[in-house]
């Protein structure tokens, strides 16, 4: 670890001297197997850090290039935008305290995350001992579209390769050489994100729906997050604010995802002294005026993105939280060593909103851009989120989010040691992508009571990307009906029930003894395309995630070992880089460093030094 006297003496060095922090960094990063070694890792990244930004930046840049961990140019991009904020972090916390293990679960992986931090989140009023009774009289279903993470690519070129080194595909890159390997269509390819006419075929299809309003789970921007910035990001989403009011003909409810800021997931606590999200706030506060109101588009603008609204000719509130900062690549969330259980009073603001709903007599939805239930959740968060969601599931009557790219769900329970269809008490919808990035664009269709506000059916609709047409025009079919797919397989579910949680409980039984079933969803969620094979324990681990919407019960744990390499991208190949680790961030800088480490164990130590010395000796 560097010491005092080393970092005084480094100090006084020039440029040379990054040889020594660089090689020092790849030896810590080589060794770093658990949890231990993980924080004598942060301990070395401190001793950069408190070097400043540049020095910070610089080492990680030369670390990334010297191992190939990425093209030069994303090393440089992605660092110089993240690095500043894990040099802040590192200087703000000290590197063996509970922040630094959450640090280490999120960025490297190798500490499970810390046994959650007791809080009793203040609820505004008991519940009543008399709560009001949400009854169906048999009225036929409204629809609604439910739409997420579009990841919209404004300098998506067909004829360009869809088949590259960066994160993303299917642009002019600067330093292409060579043919053209594998040509991008004019609507989409698996490696890259949506082109402008894709998101437009999408709308076309959710307006042929005759809906009576959608939501929209968040995520506009692509990955190309080595590249974004502000001036970008505002553009982008000016562009789609104002294509989904002109485009959709019916009023759509958005969420803020965690590409809409940059550097990407990066929304600053009040409590921060560095950074600023607010233009984001600002930006979809006005553009979001005419879809939401003039009184919701105040509360985006003052509430770090959250507001409430409720649907015209409806007794439903659509209550809209930034969950991103319970987001753990979030890393502003790991500068300071004192707990603070409610960042920006998201969760508050849903327990004063569900309230307003149940004093009305009114039924909530609550919709965002990452379930709490994520593996990419904060476990306090989450908990204290489940405190709110405990106290008010007779007005919730159902939960819609985005985040994970795939078709799933999650459910609640009033006693997770408990789970059985009777302790089940609230349901989250995961949408899967539009984006076309490893799986074929989505959507989904809601069949709602219209007393109740549940959902009485779910249906995801695709456009099948080896069809012939979809370079040309995109045909999008229902895929599946859950109703009519898991109904009968749970032994029937009767027509006036809803898709409720403890429907959904039972669909998760039948999955453990129906194997068939299970490998249909299996399918559904992958949606059709390079299914992967999902048994023994992948099977029980996606399993206990569906019956997790609390993150800490959920089956996400760190697997330490050699190099801290993650199961799922063992082979490291050209499409792991595009985003296996990170689903939704594409590569992001914890993929960095688990390819710094697998890497740099595939180089001899002296052909490291060499690297090392030629650029900085």
């Amino acid at each position: 670890m560097l010491t005092l006297g080393r970092i005084a003496l480094l100090l006084t060095l020039t440029l040379p001297a990054y040889a020594s922090i660089v090689s020092e960094i790849i030896d810590a990063i080589e060794q770093a197997v658990d949890c231990d070694s993980c924080h004598a890792l942060l301990g070395v990244l401190t001793g950069a850090a408190l070097l400043g930004d540049t020095v910070f930046d610089d080492s990680l840049i030369a670390v990334c290039k010297t191992t190939g961990a990425a093209d030069d140019d994303v090393c440089q991009g992605l660092i110089t935008e993240q690095g500043p904020i894990i040099a802040h972090d590192l200087r703000s916390i000290s590197a063996f305290g509970q922040t630094a293990t959450k640090l280490c679960n999120a960025l490297i992986g190798l500490c499970q995350a810390p046994a959650v931090n007791t809080f009793e989140l203040p609820i505004p009023k008991a519940a009543p001992s008399n709560p009001k009774t949400f009854t169906s009289t048999g009225q036929p279903p409204f629809q609604v579209v439910h739409f997420s993470d579009v990841h919209i690519d404004r300098s998506y070129t067909p004829g360009s390769d869809a088949n590259c080194t960066k994160p993303i595909c299917c642009r002019n890159f600067a330093d292409h050489t060579g043919p053209i390997d594998e040509p991008a269509g004019p609507l989409g390819h698996l490696n890259c994100d949506t082109p402008t006419p894709l998101v437009h075929s999408m709308m076309a299809a959710v307006s042929a729906q005759k809906t009576h309003f959608s939501i929209f789970t968040g995520d506009i921007v692509e990955a190309a997050i080595w590249l974004v910035n502000q001036t970008e990001n505002t553009s982008d989403m000016d562009q789609f604010n104002n294509e989904l009011a002109t485009l959709l003909n019916s009023p759509v409810y958005p969420a803020i995802g965690n590409h809409e800021v940059a550097p990407v997931n990066a929304f600053p606590r009040n409590t921060t002294s560095v950074g600023n999200a607010q233009w984001v706030f600002d930006t979809q506060s006005a553009g979001w005026t005419s879809l939401i109101g003039s009184v919701a588009a105040l509360e985006v603008k003052h509430n770090s993105g959250s507001y409430s609204a409720v649907v015209e000719g409806t007794n439903l509130m659509i209550i809209s939280i930034n969950s991103i900062y319970w987001y753990k690549d979030n890393f502003y969330l790991f500068d300071s060593d004192a707990l603070q259980p409610d960042p920006n009073g998201v969760i508050a603001f849903a327990a004063q909103q569900l309230q307003a709903a149940e004093d009305a007599g009114m039924r909530a939805w609550i919709i965002g851009h990452m379930s709490p239930g994520s593996g990419d959740a904060l476990h306090d968060q989450s908990n204290y989120f489940d405190q709110v969601v405990q106290r008010y599931k007779n007005t919730i009557a159902a939960q819609f989010f985005g985040h994970s790219h795939v078709d799933e769900f999650e459910i609640a329970y009033s006693n997770y040691n408990n789970q059985t269809a009777e302790t089940a008490d609230s349901i989250a919808f995961l949408a899967p992508s539009l984006t076309p990035r490893q799986a074929n664009p989505s959507f989904r269709v809601y069949d709602i009571d219209p007393d109740t506000y549940e959902v009485m059916d779910s249906r995801t609709f695709l456009s099948d990307m080896t069809d012939p047409s979809f370079q040309v025009s995109p045909v999008w079919k229902q895929e599946y009906s859950a109703r009519e797919t898991y109904g009968p397989a749970i032994g029937g579910w009767p027509a006036t029930e809803p898709l409720n949680a403890a429907f959904w409980h039972h669909v998760t039984e039948a999955f453990t003894t129906n194997d068939t079933l299970f490998q249909t969803f299996n399918s559904f969620k992958t949606r059709g395309l390079d299914v992967p094979s999902c048994t023994g324990s992948c099977q029980t681990t996606t399993i206990c995630n569906l019956r997790a919407m609390r993150a800490e019960n959920n089956c996400d744990v760190a697997t330490p070992g050699f190099n801290f390499r993650r199961e799922e991208i063992e082979d490291f190949v050209p499409s792991a880089r595009r985003g296996a680790a990170d689903h939704c961030e594409g590569l992001g800088l914890r993929s960095i460093l688990e390819n710094v480490a697998r890497n740099s164990q595939s180089m001899d130590a002296e052909r490291v030094r060499k690297r090392v010395d030629e650029a900085y000796g």
